[in-house]
């Protein structure tokens, strides 16, 4: 048998943390397109499912292990503890064998069905196919921080990041290659496959509401988030620093300028103690606030420097 005929037609990685009320019916949704998608392409089930299983804490890793032993497409890799989000999409990507790969999220508010939607465009010669939400069925409150959190990664992050964008896209061979090419400890996929380069094409996609189980991404996380998306692909945070003691400089200056003035033509004392505390105050929290990004930056590069593994394996299914 020709070795190229046992390499998957498609690969669809999913990371999976606390997902264990959505995982039956995302084998059994998931399943259905991915046949018909091997029957259309002439492939006939020639697609594999990779689950990360990224430290949960209920019986996600039974049902993976159960869906294992019954479909042995189903590949799963359970890792030592909770390592993040985008390392276990890194994982994915590093154990994906198919020529095709498909991203997508276990809590199925990007519903399976879409999947050949983004195939159609991708077959035009496409590198990487985004899934853009129509319209988003979130709480109030997460639509505004998920505005802002995209908001700040397309001013501050360097690189043109698609707005609106889900976890469901198809991504070729060459691009899985060159995401893994790409080893650094501070991982923001998203970014990450912005960076490369490679012919981009949206389309839009259904939304769904999550009926079970809970986001993983709270305020806290999303700024977190940002904040790390915005670090790992910018020097924006250092510039700032700069201009933000310019600024402050020149606010003294004139602060001071005018205290002369009115002492030298006006005879009239400085006084205020409460003030000056204020603007000694005010400054040190300046300058804190630019010691942690040049902290920020720094422990980065320990990071890297260390050249620990991404990710440790505590168990695999093939």
């Amino acid at each position: 048998m020709n070795s190229a005929d046992c390499v998957p037609a498609f690969s669809v990685v999913i990371p999976i943390c606390n997902e264990e009320e959505n995982i039956p019916e995302l084998w059994d949704r998931l399943a259905v397109v991915m046949e018909k998608l091997c029957a259309e392409e002439g492939a006939q089930g020639n697609y594999e499912m990779v689950m990360v299983d990224d430290g949960s804490r209920d019986r996600s890793w039974e049902l993976i292990r159960e869906l294992h032993a019954k479909e042995p497409r189903v590949r799963g890799i359970r890792f030592s503890r909770n390592f993040g989000h985008h390392i276990a999409l890194t994982a994915g990507l590093d154990a994906a064998q198919g020529r095709t790969v498909v991203l997508m999220d276990g809590d199925l508010q990007d519903p399976p069905e879409e999947i050949p939607k983004l195939y159609a465009k991708y077959r035009e010669g496409f590198d990487i196919v985004y899934g853009i939400r129509k319209e988003r069925h979130d709480p109030f409150l997460k639509k505004m921080t998920s505005r802002m959190f995209w908001w700040l990664l397309r001013r501050f992050s360097g690189v043109d990041i698609p707005k609106g964008q889900t976890m469901l896209r198809i991504l070729s061979r060459r691009m899985v290659d060159a995401l893994k090419e790409m080893r650094e400890c501070a991982r923001f996929v998203h970014g990450l496959m912005a960076w490369t380069g490679f012919r981009t094409a949206l389309v839009e996609v259904e939304h769904s509401e999550r009926k079970k189980g809970r986001t993983k991404y709270n305020i806290t996380r999303l700024f977190m988030l940002a904040f790390h998306a915005i670090t790992s692909f910018s020097t924006v945070p250092l510039r700032l620093a700069i201009y933000t003691g310019l600024f402050t400089s020149m606010v003294s200056l004139l602060i001071g300028l005018y205290f002369i003035y009115k002492r030298m033509f006006y005879d009239i004392p400085v006084l205020g103690y409460a003030s000056i505390i204020v603007s000694i105050f005010f400054v040190g929290g300046i300058q804190l606030l630019m010691l942690g990004i040049f902290g920020e930056y720094l422990g980065r590069t320990y990071q890297e420097v260390q050249r620990r593994p991404l990710y440790i394996i505590d168990e695999r299914l093939t």
